[in-house]
């Protein structure tokens, strides 16, 4: 490699400036033999090669065009990250495009013009940082000791690979407690993510949890106590009777994920010890919670074994021997034409520093054992039509300004999908910064709280026609200044956790100028009937200064919750068969730990402070932020409620704390529709609160709002339709243009198959 680039270099050098090339195409296939020159008769064989060889021609001023590298399909496994930097940029006039060299052409979201991407999607780029294993050598368990660690059904069909040929390194042990993503390997059958072996399996959503409701010691510091030791945190215990946790060999190391106390609060610990004769399970480490320390919902607490070769007994489920490089795994059938693959890269596939003016286009980045692609201040890079899935880490993060991630499919990640930040706060400088129709699915697989589908932070980034589904956590979570979330659809998040939101932010008066509209947010889970704790949009904690215009939210728990906060618009929503449509409270009037900068979190005006929030350009923006010190802070003022529509509420349609309501007067409610269909009893109604109308059907004359088919999920307003009679000043919301915008022709997702069918999802 390194004669080639010096014949290169020396080759172009001998030209004539005017001869420098004014574009360049080099050419990388997987099969292409060694010593290559990049041409497409004899490509590299790495992507590596083809950055190196950019980099000297760059060197030598032998181009001054823009550049772009043909990778053919095939597999690049990557030993180490592939990392571009500042002298790997181009220019406005010539980028540098890594692209797969099979494309077909599809409009662009700004311009509709037509941009490369993969036609067919079995030709594929796959950059990846696994090892693929050969099916043939999973042989069944011979040894007697191990086998008979195996439920009887199984014993026959666990298979093992021994690793040690191809593994001569030392495998990381787990921590013996973590949040997130645990030591590698991590084992993928065809695609998909396998599990490692635990009990209660997972046969179907939210289930696959044991749980306890009695606690031996919460582990919480107890101030004041004789014992010195338990003055400070400490592993806790509790009970739990069943007899299996006896069969578990502890020696070898048996976690619990489990969240302890609260909802949105899961810890991975490991089990210190069993006593069999009081029915105990006491942890290796403390969880800062404490165990059942004080929760907001599910009286019970929960939690699944993990890294017990005992339950290895459901197909899909693999142990590893760490010591001894022992793969087992339960196949669901014979190995035969199937792809295995252990990821092992822990760190991130792509890295980028100060990179400006480059292109990933049409190519797959799979198989990390790490986070996908790490871009750090870097300028309009484009990562369009690319597919990051079976990574343990994230999927893409970008910081910058005026970089885009377009197009592209996320799923099957262990922590978050996508994250964008950049921009000034101080000066309110936008970063310009955006994230268009991707498809962000089953993230979160081992972090299963804060860990979002798209996280926002920063200036000014936009998030426009996304789809974002099958999460146990947030879709969105996001901080910072004049972010634009538009056109998104959201369903089937939150569903495994409580007190959390699908749009989320919270305990922040500066969080200001963000626009929530034309989302479509539904079927969300993790509610019950007795306690609605997930919500659609959450602000939660003071969180002040955003905007939720034109929404849909239908079967999405708490549609809306403002906790506390002001200057919060809520403006033509519409909302169907929710339990609860508006939640208002007062909580900065009430909660003792309001602005305390020594309570975690809540130091509300030292952060305004650190923005200069009583200067320009702060105080010109927000100006009511400027003067709330003297402008009754604790109290949730200037949220408006106008022109927003609520259908079927079953429990109630707003949610205003005893503060709120004592408030009404200072407080702006008006021109808002409240539908029983069929005038149920089972549906709340609003009667005594200002600016809220009721109108109701009968079972034989159901109220008909215009709806084209709200059977289907469609719920676009038909010309005549009656809530625009109803609310002349009613503005219909852009429902068919919400959702991933077709065509898609890059998806690989293998979501088409099992998502149900609604009216936005067809259009992937």
């Amino acid at each position: 490699m390194r004669a080639f680039i010096f014949g290169l270099v020396v080759c172009l050098m001998g030209l004539p400036a005017s001869h420098a090339a004014a574009n360049w195409d080099l050419y990388v296939s997987a099969d292409a033999a060694s010593g290559g020159d990049g041409s497409r008769e004899k490509p590299f064989l790495t992507l590596v090669e083809a950055r190196d060889a950019i980099r000297a021609a760059r060197k030598a001023s032998a181009i001054d065009g823009a550049v772009t590298v043909h990778v053919q399909p095939g597999v690049y496994r990557l030993d180490s990250t592939w990392e571009l930097t500042a002298e790997d940029s181009g220019t406005p006039q010539s980028p540098v495009v890594y692209r797969n060299d099979v494309v077909a052409n599809v409009p662009t979201e700004q311009s509709g013009e037509a941009e490369s991407r993969p036609a067919d999607t079995s030709a594929r780029v796959s950059i990846r940082g696994g090892l693929a294993l050969d099916p043939a050598k999973f042989q069944p368990v011979t040894e007697e000791s191990v086998r008979a660690r195996f439920a009887p059904e199984v014993r026959d069909r666990v298979l093992v690979y021994d690793l040690a040929p191809v593994m001569p390194t030392a495998f990381d042990e787990f921590k013996v407690a973590f949040h997130g993503t645990p030591a590698g390997p991590w084992l993928y059958v065809d695609g998909q993510p396998m599990t490692l072996a635990r009990w209660p399996n997972a046969t179907a959503p939210n289930s696959g949890w044991a749980s306890f409701s009695k606690v031996i010691d919460t582990g919480l510091p107890e101030l004041g106590a004789a014992d010195e030791s338990r003055r400070k945190a400490r592993p806790g215990s509790f009970e739990f009777d069943e007899e299996r946790v006896a069969r578990w060999n502890l020696a070898d190391g048996v976690w619990l994920q489990g969240f302890w106390t609260h909802d949105w609060s899961d810890e991975v610990i490991k089990v210190a010890s069993y006593d069999r004769a009081r029915k105990v399970i006491t942890l290796a480490a403390p969880h800062h919670y404490g165990i059942m320390g004080g929760t907001w919902g599910a009286k019970t607490r929960r939690f699944y074994a993990l890294n017990a070769l005992e339950e290895l007994d459901a197909p899909g489920e693999w142990y590893l021997d760490r010591q001894r490089k022992r793969l087992y795994f339960l196949p669901a059938g014979e190995l035969k034409n199937v792809s295995i693959v252990l990821a092992t890269l822990t760190q991130p596939l792509v890295k980028m520093s100060s990179v400006k003016h480059v292109a990933l286009q049409g190519l797959a980045f799979e198989y990390g054992h790490g986070e996908g692609l790490v871009l750090r201040n870097v300028e309009h890079v484009r990562i369009a039509d690319c597919q990051v899935a079976n990574c343990a880490g994230g999927g893409i993060s970008v910081d910058g300004r005026e970089n885009v991630v377009q197009g592209c499919d996320l799923y099957n990640l262990g922590t978050k999908g996508l994250s964008l930040s950049g921009g000034d706060r101080k000066s309110l400088s936008p970063a310009g910064n955006l994230a268009f129709n991707n498809h962000i699915h089953h993230y979160g697989v081992f972090q299963r709280t804060y860990a979002p589908g798209i996280g926002v932070n920063g200036c000014g980034q936009v998030v426009r026609n996304n789809c974002i589904h099958d999460a146990p956590h947030n879709a969105v979570l996001y901080g910072g200044n004049e972010h634009l979330f538009e056109l998104n659809e959201v369903y089937r998040v939150v569903m495994e956790t409580g007190d959390a939101g699908a749009f989320y932010t919270g305990r922040d008066w500066t969080s200001q100028g963000n626009v929530l509209r034309h989302n479509y947010i539904h079927d969300l889970g993790g509610g019950d009937a007795s306690h609605v704790n997930t919500m659609g949009v959450y602000l939660d904690d003071c969180d002040s200064g955003d905007r939720i215009e034109g929404n849909v939210f239908y079967r999405a728990g708490r549609a809306i919750m403002i906790g506390g906060g002001r200057d919060n618009p809520v403006l033509n929503n519409l909302v169907i068969d929710c339990p609860i449509g508006l939640h208002i409270d007062a909580r900065g009037m009430t909660w003792k730990q309001w602005n305390q900068p020594n309570s975690e979190g809540w130091n509300l005006e030292e952060k305004a402070e650190a923005l200069h929030y009583k200067l320009p350009p702060w105080s010109e923006r927000y100006p009511r932020l400027a003067k709330i010190m003297n402008d009754s802070p604790q109290e949730p003022l200037y949220n408006p409620v106008l022109r927003n529509v609520f259908v079927d509420c079953t429990k109630q349609v707003t949610n205003l704390d005893g503060n709120v309501r004592k408030l009404l007067d200072k407080l702006e409610f008006a021109d808002n529709l409240v539908v029983n269909t069929t005038g149920s009893s089972k549906v709340a109604t609003e009667q005594n609160l200002p600016g809220f109308r009721t109108i109701a059907g009968t079972p034989d004359k159901p109220v008909n709002l215009g709806f084209a088919d709200a059977a289907a999920q469609d719920f676009t307003l038909v010309k005549g339709s009656r809530l625009l009679q109803e609310l002349p000043g009613f503005e219909p919301i852009p429902f068919d243009k919400i959702g991933l915008l077709k065509p898609r022709r890059g998806s690989h997702s293998p979501d088409a198959k099992s998502s149900p069918v609604t009216p936005n999802s067809r259009q992937e």
